[in-house]
């Protein structure tokens, strides 16, 4: 009799398991239908929330009090970390790119924004309600932003990017084993990464 519990405990974890790896294969047929094939999962526990992103948003981004999704339009640090709290895990998708022109890199992102946002939407229609983008890069939906999520005009669709969430995306990303490194000129290849959260 004292070994029912444990034994039921143990049940319930291998069934919790087995669920968590039924939906991991959902979520990644969904990422491949959409045509993603660079990704890595993540503990949400392991997404490094940081003070100096904050900052270096402050002071030094020129997004910054001009767009809808950007600080300080968005919650406060420790806000952003009990958000990441609410999830279990996360999926990083990797966008590698090289752009000839510095203007090219808008175009490219808002496409690739598009892209991302159906892939929440259909995550999300999947039964995963949780599901959230956050984009890899500042949210390029419109051509000209309003500065204010009261009066952005895409609100369905405007994300933010995880340094707006504070996210140290070079920790973060490094721990999965993705490169990342400081761009030096316009000529080296980026290396941009979304989020998505799910649970």
């Amino acid at each position: 009799m004292q070994d029912m519990p444990l034994k039921k405990r143990n049940e319930d974890k291998t069934k919790r398991r087995r669920l968590e790896i039924n939906n991991r294969k959902t979520v990644e047929t969904i990422i491949r239908e959409h045509g993603f094939s660079d990704y890595r999962w993540i503990k949400s526990e392991n997404i490094v929330v940081a003070h100096w992103v904050r900052f270096k948003c402050i002071f030094g981004c020129t997004s910054y009090g001009r767009k809808g999704t950007c600080p300080p339009q968005v919650p406060a640090v420790e806000e952003c970390r009990a958000f990441f709290n609410d999830y279990s895990e996360a999926v990083i998708l990797r966008f590698a790119h090289r752009v000839d022109r510095p203007e090219d890199r808008v175009d490219w992102s808002r496409g690739i924004s598009e892209k991302l946002i159906a892939l929440e939407r259909q995550v999300f229609l999947n039964g995963f309600h949780k599901a959230f983008m956050l984009f890899m890069d500042e949210c390029r939906m419109c051509s000209k932003c309003t500065g204010s999520r009261e009066e952005c005009v895409r609100k369905e669709v405007a994300r933010p990017g995880p340094e707006s969430l504070a996210v140290d995306v070079f920790s973060t990303v490094r721990s999965v084993g993705y490169p990342i490194e400081v761009l030096t000129d316009y000529g080296c290849e980026m290396n941009r990464y979304a989020f998505l959260m799910v649970e």
